[in-house]
């Protein structure tokens, strides 16, 4: 199997982001084919990570998927690939569960990888060792390889900070990285800036990747990540391409743009063609047999899609003359009246006779569980299953008798006991889905495509 290695940290907000980018791309910069992977449900890093490795980056999610489900797609997203680099969340042994069943460390011993753990050593000098040997002493069969400086001071700080990991602990230093204002990726309400938000993207890359180059001893890392175990993946099944022909629209587009690849792999697999839009640019909505309206930021271009209201006006009418549509948080706030941030509001599809409204903390953030309703667009096998939302908008102003597809047993959704609104053929909620055995939403909802397209055209 492909050589590679988990870049994880002791803390969150540690710079694993833009090491994980910027190695990344050093080592697609030496030659070699990079295949990433981002540890949770996640959607902004894997942008970074697939822009710096020129791949679709991956997630593996213990709260979706089960260890079999991880292993098959670290092992089939490897095929083809030279080195697998795979970026943890929050810290090395963080997660829900006390015991860790859920962490990155949990994760490191079942894809058998090896750690290289980022340390963000602002304040830090002799402290760094009893850090270190705390983390390693944690888990024994966690197989901590090397470690990064991360944020240091100058030559006189990183000195310090390498003669007392050298002393105290046997793990090698591999680089440190020196703080700097150009290598830092902006922050905002919802975690780290999108690449489409950014200037100069490729260019900001290869400074990253250039600078890991010059502080980070890539052959070592190579070599570490060489020495990965094999991972045995189950045997694949082939589907059948029962949706073909289907054409499934999809708005990806500065202000939506939060989709797994893999899932669109699965819409692929059974036949549809994906047909991408710009909500913002686009003047009129594709030919379709069904829509897909995933997340994003539509606050940030909520009067860019005010100002595209030709693009309101089909996706309006297109529901309203029963298209199948489903749409998760940001597609969710696009189809409501309106969407209202920092004071300003403008006007949205209308769909949703409710209102979006931004608030300066999350009103939903984590692992949910939801539990299909009566008013389900489509059957759910054993009736709930895991996702995720992260928010910071509600939903306000829907009318009584207003239909929910989702019941939520664990997390906020849009009424905390509700999610996924149900207009005519449409279901759009706060929580995102993930194609996996538990919940096949994808293959769901394409047979609820053809089975609407079937009442529409009997034979």
């Amino acid at each position: 199997m492909t050589s590679r290695l988990l870049i994880a940290a002791a803390h969150k907000s540690s710079g694993k982001t833009v090491i994980s980018t910027g190695l990344s791309r050093a080592l697609n910069m030496r030659g070699l084919t990079v295949q990433t992977f981002k540890k949770g449900p996640d959607y902004i890093d894997p942008m970074w990570l697939s822009l710096a490795s020129g791949r679709p980056c991956y997630s593996l999610d213990f709260n979706t998927m089960t260890e079999q489900e991880i292993r098959n797609l670290l092992v089939s997203r490897s095929s083809g690939s030279d080195i697998s680099v795979i970026e943890s969340n929050k810290g090395l042994f963080d997660g829900v569960d006390l015991h860790g069943t859920d962490s990155n460390a949990a994760m490191a011993k079942l894809i058998k990888v090896p750690v290289i753990l980022v340390v963000d050593t602002t304040g830090m000098t002799r402290g760094i060792a009893p850090l270190l040997i705390g983390y390693k002493a944690f888990d024994a069969e966690v197989n901590i390889a090397g470690v990064i400086l991360n944020k240091t001071g100058g030559s006189r700080h990183e000195g310090k900070l390498r003669a007392a990991v050298e002393e105290y602990t046997d793990i090698p230093v591999l680089g440190a990285v020196g703080r700097s204002a150009d290598l830092e990726i902006g922050e905002r309400h919802l975690g780290l800036t999108t690449p489409v938000e950014t200037g100069r993207i490729q260019a900001l890359i290869a400074q990253l990747g250039q600078r890991m180059i010059d502080s980070v001893n890539v052959d070592a890392l190579i070599n570490i990540a060489n020495t990965a175990a094999d991972v045995t993946p189950a045997p694949h099944k082939v589907g059948n391409k029962y949706a073909q022909g289907l054409r499934i629209g999809v708005a990806r587009d500065t202000a939506f743009g939060f989709y797994y690849p893999d899932d669109f792999e699965i819409f692929e697999a059974a036949g549809a063609e994906l047909v991408f839009f710009d909500t913002i640019n686009d003047q009129r909505l594709p030919d379709l047999d069904g829509l897909f309206i995933g997340g994003g930021f539509p606050e940030t271009s909520m009067a860019a899609l005010e100002a595209n209201s030709q693009m309101r006006r089909d996706i309006g009418r297109a529901i309203a003359d029963g298209l199948p549509a489903y749409a998760e948080c940001g597609g969710l706030m696009y189809l409501c009246d309106t969407l209202e941030w920092n004071g300003r509001k403008h006007n949205m599809v209308g769909t949703i006779q409710g209102d979006a409204i931004m608030y300066d903390r999350p009103q939903g953030r984590g692992h949910t569980r939801l539990e299909a309703s009566g008013d389900c667009l489509w059957q759910v096998e054993g009736g709930a299953f895991n996702a995720h939302e992260f928010h910071h908008a509600k939903v306000e102003n829907l009318p009584n008798g207003t239909k929910f597809g989702f019941g939520v047993k664990r997390g906020s959704g849009i009424s905390g006991a509700q999610d996924g609104v149900v207009v005519n053929n449409l279901m759009a909620g706060f929580c995102h889905m993930r194609n996996t055995e538990a919940n096949p939403w994808v293959h769901h909802f394409l047979r609820h495509v053809l089975d609407v397209k079937a009442r529409k055209n009997p034979a």
